[in-house]
């Protein structure tokens, strides 16, 4: 007989303004089983485990939990049914104690008081089984990130929910750490209760996880046990890749490397950049890579294998705590972005909403701030100069809008994009460092950035690309060097350059091709 399923949602649906989160999807856990969900940005697996505990209403779609049909309208109200959540920010009170966090809402009474004695005891009992031995009655704010997430742990198991969603619990983790997680999850496996495990780390997914959802788009793409599912078919289902279409020589009208070696460096020219074993834990571990004038190198692995990371380490936005940076063989420490734009480096973050554009601020006030030194004397900014500096890039780029004097926010993602190239073309760089610089434009949009990319590279400027899409990079890119879980696994140029190896460095974490049946 089959088992009854803990937990079904089935074509779940929700729409934000011109986006769709979730189209039709489903999830589907087990009695005693540790489920993960994996899937790239915007796969939808935030939406679906919101809509799930609560905090956020679906459009369309039915949630059974146990047997019963369930409408969750807030997360306390899906604490109170049986699902308990730790989230990847952690969601306690940074001023009450630790034994208060552990049982807000729940605390033990006597005699109508709360029993302070006992919620300490009980607290300091559990936090002993997760291997964190602390006192419970110092604020919560007095520990660092890695003992809350064990906190949060505590306070989840406390509640005896027989369903628990981790979402990146391991994020902060050290290795001790997550080893006592991964044990403390069999223990409640063992006792009949089911975990949805968001990780994207493959090699926790098949060191405690029982079966493997990957969602693209908003939607389901397969649900395979993790014993019968590779590490390279998973990696193609997340990427959207299909194995049978990829060859070693795909990478068709790519230019070779004697052709780049003609047209824009040597393999004898000194590099521009050289970073070698930078580390920043628990995100990015040992990274390397070389780069030389005129090159276009990129950067490929999962989300969250440390590509972003790599490129704020480089410019100074996340300092590495260890390892060595050169520029042009000169050794540099950026302590801040400021000392990385004085050498020559320029930088298009991923969220351009968030960390490149100042929404209020015209396309040329935003144009031109990177180079606001070249354009002042006595510091005050020429207006003319500024202007006329502004009006050859949008001509040089295309971009698009009504006046220079608009405000950025009200152009297209494409154009707010190019007005962020634009920027450091207006500065003398030697390095540009572009994190996702396709991603959220349209198709003609992404080939006129691929098109700009092309002709700094030609022009002499290093580009440091870092992109999920494979195409990008492998159209583009002279050298790919491969991220997984914080390490420089693998670097190909030429023609090693394929998606058959790209995908089984992301996969395996190294040049090989995998186990035997992979």
């Amino acid at each position: 007989m089959q088992q009854q399923p803990l937990l079904e949602m089935r074509d779940i649906w929700k729409t934000f303004p011109g986006v769709i989160a979730l189209a039709g999807a489903k999830l589907q856990l087990l009695r005693g089983e540790i489920h993960a969900m994996v899937g790239e940005n915007g796969a939808g697996k935030t939406t679906l485990i919101k809509i799930l505990t609560g905090a956020l209403r679906r459009d369309q779609g039915t949630i059974q939990l146990d047997g019963q049909t369930v409408h969750f309208h807030s997360p306390f109200q899906a604490q109170a049914g049986g699902i308990g959540t730790i989230y990847q920010e952690v969601n306690l009170v940074p001023r009450l104690s630790v034994a208060e966090n552990i049982h807000l809402r729940h605390e033990p009474r006597r005699w109508r008081m709360i029993d302070r004695h006992r919620m300490n005891s009980q607290a300091a009992a559990q936090l002993e089984q997760l291997g964190v031995t602390i006192d419970v009655k110092q604020p919560l704010a007095t520990y660092g990130i890695a003992i809350q997430r064990m906190i949060a742990l505590a306070r989840a198991m406390l509640l005896e929910s027989q369903l628990l969603v981790m979402d990146e619990p391991t994020s902060s983790l050290d290795e001790r750490e997550v080893d006592v997680l991964f044990k403390t999850m069999r223990q409640l496996k063992a006792q009949g209760r089911s975990i949805l495990f968001v990780s994207h780390r493959l090699s926790e997914l098949y060191a405690v996880c029982d079966r493997i959802t990957v969602l693209r788009d908003g939607k389901n793409v397969m649900t395979e046990s993790t014993s019968r599912l590779s590490r390279m078919d998973l990696v193609t289902a997340m990427l959207g890749q299909a194995r049978d279409s990829v060859h070693p020589q795909s990478r068709v009208g790519r230019t070779s490397v004697k052709e780049v070696e003609g047209q824009r460096t040597s393999l004898r020219d000194p590099p521009v950049l050289e970073a070698s074993h930078l580390c920043r834990r628990p995100r990015l571990i040992d990274a390397s890579l070389k780069m030389k004038a005129g090159e276009v190198v990129g950067i490929a692995g999962l989300l969250g294998a440390g590509r972003t990371e790599l490129a704020r380490a480089v410019f100074g936005a996340e300092p590495a705590e260890s390892g060595s940076l050169r520029l042009n063989g000169r050794l540099v420490r950026f302590r801040r972005p400021a000392e990385a734009i004085l050498a020559q480096i320029g930088f298009c973050p991923e969220d351009r909403q968030v960390d490149g554009i100042i929404p209020m601020l015209s396309v040329r006030e935003n144009m031109t701030l990177a180079a606001l030194p070249q354009l002042s004397r006595w510091s005050i900014v020429s207006r003319y100069r500024q202007r006329q500096l502004v009006r050859r890039m949008i001509e040089r780029l295309g971009i698009k809008l009504a006046s220079p004097d608009q405000a950025i926010h009200e152009l297209s993602g494409g154009n707010q994009q190019k007005v962020l190239l634009a920027r450091w073309l207006c500065t003398q760089l030697r390095l540009l460092i572009l994190d996702e610089p396709t991603r959220g434009i349209d198709v003609g949009t992404k080939d006129e950035i691929r098109g700009i990319v092309d002709e700094m590279a030609a022009e002499g400027l290093a580009v440091l690309m870092v992109s999920s899409e494979l195409d990008d990079l492998i159209d583009h890119c002279q050298r790919i060097v491969v991220m997984c879980e914080g390490r420089s696994v693998a670097e190909f140029e030429g023609d090693q350059i394929n998606e058959d190896s790209i995908l089984a460095a992301m996969a395996h974490g190294s040049r090989s091709s995998g186990p035997p049946g992979d």
